[in-house]
C-alpha cells in the first residue's frame, strides 16, 4: 500500500461516511465525545476521539486482533488512514468547533523526515474535511518511542503548522513528567484506572487536585477519560478538570453517530456566563450521585515521583 494511494484508499459509505478496506477487512470510524464544563455548568462536546471498528463479512472484530494481522510494512499506511478518516468523518457532523483527537505512533516513524510527511498527510485532511489546523489533535499514545527527541521534534513541526499535541497516559510517574516537559503539549489525558484509583478517597483526590492546578497554571488542558459513574463527573468539577470522557457521558458511535442531535453545539452564552452559584440544580438527575466516603486506604498502585508531581 504506497503512501500516494492514502486518499485513493477511502471508501464513500452510502450514508456519507468514509471509511476504507484493508484486504477482507471493512475499517470504520468511530468517535467518542470529550465533554467540556462551561462556565455556566453545563456540558458541552468540546472534542471526539477516533477510533476504528473493524468489520470483516459485516461482523465486528476487535481492533486488536485486526491489527495482529496487518503485514508489518502496511501498519505505517493504515495507521495513516485511520487519521484520515476520523478528520473526514469529524468535519461531517455539524460542529463549529468541535476537536477531534486522533492516535499517533511515534514508533512507526523512525525518521523525522517520516514525521513530517504524516503531519502533511494530516494537514490534507483537515483541508478536505473543511477544518482548521488547530482543530486536529495529534494523541500521542507510545511512552517509550525509539528517539523521544524525534517525538519532540515532531510536537514542534506540529505546533508550528497549528495543530495541537496530547499526550496519553499520564500516571504522574518520573517518566511521564519529564515526557510532559519535553514534548510540551497542548492536553494531557490521564491514565483511566489510575486516576479512578485516586479517586476513591479525600488523599487520593487532593493530589489530583494539585497536578490539575499545576497543568492548568502551565497552560495544559488536563483530560480525564474512563469515567464511569456520575459522582466522578462531579469530583472533576472539584478538581477543576473541565475536559472529560466516558462512557457514563458516552459511548462510541460509528460515523455519523447521534451527537448532533443528542448533544447540540452549545451558543456562546454558555461559555461567558457568571460562575454558577445553583450548582446542584444545574446538574442533570444521573450526576448527582453520593461520591464514597473513603471506602479504601490509598493504594499505592503508582508513584508520583521524586519531584512530588
Amino acid at each position: 500500500m504506497a503512501p500516494k494511494s492514502i486518499f485513493s484508499s477511502l471508501v464513500r459509505e452510502v450514508d456519507g461516511t468514509w471509511s476504507t478496506a484493508y484486504q477482507t477487512f471493512n475499517l470504520k470510524s468511530a468517535l467518542q465525545p470529550i465533554f467540556r464544563r462551561t462556565a455556566s455548568g453545563a456540558l458541552d462536546i468540546d472534542s471526539f476521539e477516533g477510533l476504528v471498528r473493524p468489520h470483516r463479512n459485516g461482523e465486528p472484530v476487535t481492533p486488536g486482533e485486526f491489527f495482529s494481522l496487518v503485514a508489518s510494512e502496511d501498519i505505517e499506511n493504515i495507521d495513516s488512514i485511520l487519521r484520515t478518516i476520523h478528520i473526514l468523518n469529524t468535519g461531517r457532523l455539524n460542529r463549529s468547533r468541535a476537536r477531534i483527537f486522533v492516535n499517533f505512533h511515534p514508533g512507526l516513524f523512525q525518521t523525522p523526515a517520516k514525521m513530517r510527511q504524516e503531519v502533511e498527510r494530516m494537514r490534507l485532511a483537515a483541508h478536505e474535511a473543511g477544518m482548521t489546523a488547530e482543530r486536529i489533535v495529534c494523541e500521542i499514545s507510545e511512552k517509550k518511542a525509539s528517539d523521544t527527541q524525534i517525538v519532540a521534534d515532531f510536537a514542534y513541526h506540529m505546533h508550528d503548522i497549528g495543530f495541537r499535541v496530547a499526550l496519553d497516559d499520564y500516571g504522574a510517574g518520573d517518566s511521564d513528567i519529564d515526557r510532559v516537559k519535553l514534548i510540551k503539549p497542548d492536553y494531557v489525558k490521564f491514565e483511566a484506572a489510575w486516576v479512578r484509583d485516586f479517586m476513591q478517597n479525600s488523599a487520593g483526590a487532593a493530589l489530583l487536585r494539585v497536578i490539575v492546578h499545576q497543568f492548568r497554571e502551565d497552560g495544559i488542558e488536563p483530560v480525564f477519560e474512563g469515567l464511569e459513574t456520575g459522582w466522578q463527573v462531579d469530583l472533576c468539577e472539584e478538581l477543576g478538570v473541565l475536559l472529560m470522557q466516558g462512557y457514563v457521558l458516552a459511548k462510541p458511535e460509528l460515523a455519523p453517530t447521534s451527537f448532533d442531535a443528542r448533544f447540540p453545539e452549545l451558543g456562546s452564552a454558555y461559555f461567558n456566563a457568571p460562575p454558577r452559584t445553583d450548582r446542584p440544580g444545574t446538574i442533570p438527575p444521573f450526576f448527582r450521585e453520593e461520591r464514597p466516603a473513603d471506602p479504601h486506604p490509598l493504594r499505592q498502585t503508582r508513584t508520583f515521583g521524586k519531584r512530588g508531581l
